[in-house]
C-alpha cells in the first residue's frame, strides 16, 4: 500500500474523471442518478469519501495506510450519502416554498436572483444539518476503529476543536460558498461536483480527527 499508493489513489481518481468527463458514459450516470438515485448516492459517497480518508491518513502520518475499519467506513458513508441526497431535494425544495410566499427575498429573475437561491440553500442546509451530520459521522467513525460505547465516545471527543474548525471555519469559508456553487448549477450536474465534493468531505472530517 505504501509503495503504490498514490500511484492507485491518482489512477482510481483519473479513471472516475474519465468516465464523467465521456459523453456516453456521463449521459448514462446522469440516467441511472436519476432513476435511482438513493442507490447512486449510496456509491458515489462510499468510494469518493472513502478516498478521502484515505488521503487525509496520507497527509497526517506521511506515507499510505490501511484505513481501519475501511469496509465499515465505507458503509456508512453510503448511509451518509442516502442522508445527503435527500437533504438536497429537501431543503431546495423548502427554500423554494418560502421564496414563493415571500418569506426570503431574491428580487427579479435575473443571475443575483439565482445566486441568492442558491446561497439560501447552502447556508441553511450548513448551518442546520451539517453540523448534526458531520457529528454523526464523527461518533460513528470513532466506534468503528476502537468499539467502545457511544457514551465513552462522546464524553472522549474533541468537541471544542470540532465546533472550531469543522463547524466554526470549514462550514462558513468552504461549505456554503461550495454548495452555493452546486446549487447554481443545472440538476443533472449537481450530483457530479457533489460526488468530487465528497472527497473533500471524507479529506476533512478525517483530517480534523487525526489532526489532533
Amino acid at each position: 500500500m505504501a509503495k503504490y499508493g498514490t500511484a492507485i489513489w491518482v489512477t482510481l481518481l483519473a479513471a472516475i474523471s474519465l468516465f464523467l468527463a465521456i459523453p456516453s458514459t456521463r449521459e448514462a450516470f446522469e440516467n441511472i442518478t436519476k432513476m435511482h438515485p438513493y442507490i447512486m448516492g449510496f456509491m458515489k459517497f462510499a468510494l469518493l469519501s472513502t478516498m478521502g480518508e484515505f488521503l487525509a491518513l496520507r497527509l497526517v502520518t506521511g506515507e499510505w495506510k490501511a484505513v481501519k475499519g475501511v469496509l465499515a467506513k465505507m458503509f456508512v458513508w453510503g448511509i451518509l450519502g442516502v442522508m445527503i441526497v435527500a437533504m438536497f431535494a429537501i431543503f431546495t425544495g423548502g427554500v423554494n416554498v418560502a421564496i414563493s410566499k415571500g418569506l426570503l427575498w431574491t428580487g427579479e429573475a435575473s443571475f443575483f436572483s439565482r445566486l441568492l437561491t442558491a446561497f439560501y440553500i447552502s447556508a441553511i442546509m450548513n448551518l442546520t444539518f451539517a453540523p448534526v451530520f458531520m457529528a454523526s459521522h464523527r461518533i460513528s467513525d470513532t466506534w468503528i476503529e476502537t468499539r467502545e460505547s457511544i457514551g465513552v465516545i462522546i464524553s472522549k471527543t474533541d468537541w471544542s476543536g470540532f465546533i472550531k474548525f469543522v463547524v466554526g471555519k470549514t462550514i462558513p469559508l468552504f461549505w456554503i460558498p461550495a454548495h452555493t456553487i452546486t446549487f447554481m448549477l443545472p440538476d443533472q450536474y449537481r450530483v457530479l461536483f457533489a460526488a468530487s465534493l465528497s472527497i473533500v468531505l471524507g479529506l476533512i472530517l478525517s483530517y480534523a480527527k487525526l489532526r489532533k
